[in-house]
């Protein structure tokens, strides 16, 4: 037996922190290469234009006149100033905050001057204002970099609650107990069995322990999906039965860590346990195009009851799931979870 591994998961994982301390990775503020960041930003600042146009607008046709006019100049300022967040945003992201924000300003009043550049070609423009479009640049750009600034910080708090109900949820008295009953069961029977056990559990606690950063791969927590649901095989025997279809061209898409080992001890808790006869949980990744999809089904219990009679859950880990993958795919995700076929089907693409 790995004795070394085990007895690591409960000391290991301090003296390998004080041996090779990191330090928390810093939130990536300038990451403005996302389609949510780009789209909400283009319409902040043409909500902005149009609101400054209603100053000097006599109708309705002399609006849509001057934030077309306007739209000529911002929509490039914008643009280029989002291509250069996204292109400088591991430098900026060396700088501390107020000189986030400096920096922030400084490239938009450099885009405002472009933005400004592009509406002097316009014959509608004789005299464009280069002041005012590089301090109007400067100064929306404080507004985007605060509203970054507020985004980057929001993936900290929630990957740490995260972290915390994984921890939580390993080490709670049931499941503990449950498979240290199991092992002692099979220590004397069949000690490789046994051994097999403690090993997955100890892999559990250190992927609960130790910190992976941000994101992680799909083939590592498809693993840890496995050390789980094999813990549970032991428990259950013959009534948990397993599916794996899992696409080797998807296993290095990018996702929150500890994010599919909660999706199918949802499946056990809601799928398996309840029901008197067992059920199946399928597990399914894979790579289309540049998308990565992800299913995760299970049985019903009583199938022969109406689903309102059953046994439901507070969707508690599956909105944690959903806001976590916002966080760092943003729009780009696609997050549905129902009855299907009679089977609870959970159905996460994202881009790869």
């Amino acid at each position: 037996m790995k004795d070394s591994q085990i007895l690591s998961t409960f000391g290991g994982a301090s003296v390998e922190s004080t041996s090779s301390p990191t330090a928390p990775a810093m939130p990536m503020v300038f990451d403005a290469c996302h389609i949510g960041v780009m789209l909400r930003a283009l319409l902040f600042v043409e909500t902005v234009l149009g609101v400054a146009v209603l100053y000097r607008a006599d109708d309705f046709l002399s609006w849509v006149a001057g934030l077309g006019l306007l739209t000529v100049a911002g929509l490039p300022g914008t643009l280029a100033w989002l291509a250069m967040a996204c292109c400088l945003k591991r430098p900026l992201a060396r700088l501390s905050t107020p000189g986030q924000y400096v920096a922030g300003a400084v490239l938009g009043a450099l885009a405002g001057s472009y933005g400004c550049f592009m509406l002097s070609l316009s014959p509608f423009a004789p005299s464009p204002p280069w002041l005012a479009a590089a301090m109007t640049g400067a100064l929306l750009a404080g507004l985007l970099v605060g509203a970054l600034v507020l985004r980057a910080r929001g993936r900290t708090p929630a990957a740490t609650t995260a972290r915390l109900a994984e921890l939580q949820s390993r080490i709670r008295p049931h499941f503990l107990f449950n498979t240290l009953n199991s092992a002692i069961a099979l220590v004397r029977a069949e000690p490789a069995r046994a051994e097999t056990l403690l090993e997955d559990l100890s892999d559990l606690f250190r992927a609960a322990l130790l910190d992976r950063g941000e994101t992680t791969t799909l083939a590592q927590e498809v693993q840890l999906a496995r050390h789980y649901l094999a813990i549970e095989q032991v428990r259950f025997g013959d009534r948990l039965r397993v599916q794996w279809q899992i696409d080797p061209a998807a296993d290095a898409a990018r996702l929150p860590p500890l994010l599919l080992q909660p999706l199918v001890e949802n499946a056990i808790k809601h799928g398996v346990e309840p029901s008197t006869e067992g059920g199946e949980v399928q597990v399914r990744t894979r790579l289309k195009g540049d998308r990565v999809r992800i299913d995760i089904l299970n049985t019903l219990p009583n199938a022969t009851l109406p689903f309102e009679t059953r046994s439901a859950g507070h969707g508690i880990a599956l909105a944690n799931v959903r806001d976590r993958l916002r966080l760092l795919h943003d729009v780009e995700i696609e997050f549905s979870a129902g009855v299907r076929d009679d089977h609870y089907h959970v159905r996460i693409t994202f881009p790869a």
